[in-house]
């Protein structure tokens, strides 16, 4: 739907606002036109931020709330939300995601916190009353992820996880002209990967800084000495408040891999690895790790080291499926089909759209390659909010992809193999890995249970 006709459906008032600012918006879809959400987001910090403005993007949805414990990201926050919405105010801001939610005006809820507290924040989100998006993984343990699918189903919440890739356009192609269409053939193995370089982290324990809540960004997780890198990104090089690389990279590859080859859950999952080369820094996760997902005729195999050079410029963080025709080499850029035996190779590249939306040209830190993935998963998003479906990325399938990625970890940890039992939903006689399924909690925060 072009500008000149959402302006005929939206009245004078919307009418005077677009062409008067700066905007840049080709206008919303017809579908989203009535779509006048409320929107509260838990952790507008980066991705929060990504997330809610291609919101903004795609519907006429009103952004009331916003919550963080770091007040100059609230700030920002704010500011740039008013200057792209229709309303141009400011969302009312808070330092409590309790207190915004018992306001319990809110139709839509983002939550992009780091991941110690995802389960939490989308537990109270859907109890009161909100559907929810919900950054990956979907939590650091096992239970967190059977208690947020067990709730989502009792309340009857629609769920979407922020594992996009599953709607990245040129990846749908790559599953719909490559995978489905047969040119690939059976797909014997499957390598997913990050590769990068880099050295240890070196940094001293500092006090917090004024304006930073150390105490509730905490929250239920071990409280550790506060080093400058945890505030914007950096937590992700401990333990204490995710999986490492595993849950940050490996996630969205196995879960593109699960999407494109309608798998659901391994027989058997296999790790080993560990801190090998940056023995010397403060973080604490794996720089170097193997996963098998073993489907017994099919194994995902999973690789990082954050160390080492990357190995395909293209495709630094993708996945390679070898079929009985060709492979496919997949990414985030783009994809490559080579059939064997032939130099005819089938490529497509990301698509970045910013001639329908300009302003992500020069939006900090917006990850521009992956601006439509994040709109078509809004948009799929709100279609099943209207219809109350099951999203592409559903909490179900969030949830089989963040439960393997903890197993491969858990399976690193005990050295040994752990083998899935769907129906129990847990793993085969072994009470050592079930007994890591639940992290501890720092009081006062009670762990969810399903």
């Amino acid at each position: 739907m072009k500008r000149r006709d959402f302006l005929k459906v939206g009245g004078l008032g919307v009418a005077s606002w677009m062409i008067s600012s700066n905007v840049g918006y080709s206008g919303f879809e017809e579908r989203f036109a009535d779509k006048k959400y409320r929107v509260g987001v838990i952790g507008p910090g980066w991705y929060g931020k990504v997330d809610v403005l291609r919101l903004i993007q795609v519907a006429p949805v009103e952004v009331v709330s916003i919550c963080d414990v770091d007040q100059p990201t609230l700030q920002g926050a704010a500011e740039i939300i008013a200057s792209r919405q229709i309303s141009q105010k400011e969302p009312r801001r808070y330092t409590d995601y309790r207190k915004m939610l018992a306001e319990k005006d809110l139709d839509i809820v983002l939550v992009a916190s780091p991941d110690h507290w995802h389960a939490l924040h989308m537990l109270a989100a859907i109890e009161s009353g909100a559907d929810v998006y919900v950054q990956k993984p979907i939590s650091v343990d096992v239970v967190e992820s059977q208690a947020m699918l067990a709730a989502a189903r009792r309340l009857n919440r629609v769920v979407q996880v922020g594992l996009q890739r599953r709607s990245t356009p040129h990846l749908i192609d790559a599953k719909e002209q490559i995978i489905e269409s047969g040119k690939l053939g059976k797909v014997g193995q499957v390598e997913i990967y990050t590769y990068y370089g880099g050295g240890p982290l070196i940094q001293e324990a500092t006090n917090p800084p004024e304006g930073f809540d150390y105490e509730m960004w905490t929250g239920p997780a071990p409280m550790r000495p506060y080093y400058p890198v945890v505030r914007y990104r950096g937590w992700r090089n401990f333990m204490e408040y995710g999986n490492g690389t595993v849950g940050d990279m490996c996630v969205h590859m196995f879960d593109m891999t699960r999407w494109f080859l309608n798998l659901g859950w391994p027989k058997r999952i296999s790790s080993h690895g560990g801190i090998q080369i940056k023995k010397k820094g403060i973080s604490n996760i794996a720089d170097t790790q193997t996963i098998i997902f073993d489907y017994e005729d099919l194994q995902v195999i999973w690789n990082h080291r954050n160390w080492s050079e990357v190995t395909d410029p293209r495709h630094h963080w993708g996945a390679y499926l070898y079929g009985e025709h060709g492979t496919l080499k997949s990414s985030v850029y783009g994809y490559d089909f080579k059939p064997y035996h032939s130099n005819d190779i089938i490529s497509a590249d990301v698509q970045y759209e910013l001639k329908e939306y300009p302003e992500d040209e020069n939006e900090k830190d917006l990850e521009r390659h992956c601006a439509p993935a994040v709109r078509n998963h809004m948009k799929n998003f709100l279609d099943r909010i209207s219809d109350r479906g099951r999203p592409v990325s559903d909490i179900e399938e969030g949830a089989i992809s963040t439960i393997c990625c903890i197993l491969g970890n858990l399976s690193m940890k005990l050295k040994r193999t752990v083998e899935w039992d769907v129906e129990t939903q847990t793993v085969k006689n072994d009470p050592e890995a079930e007994a890591l399924f639940q992290r501890v909690y720092r009081s006062p925060w009670v762990h969810p249970q399903v």
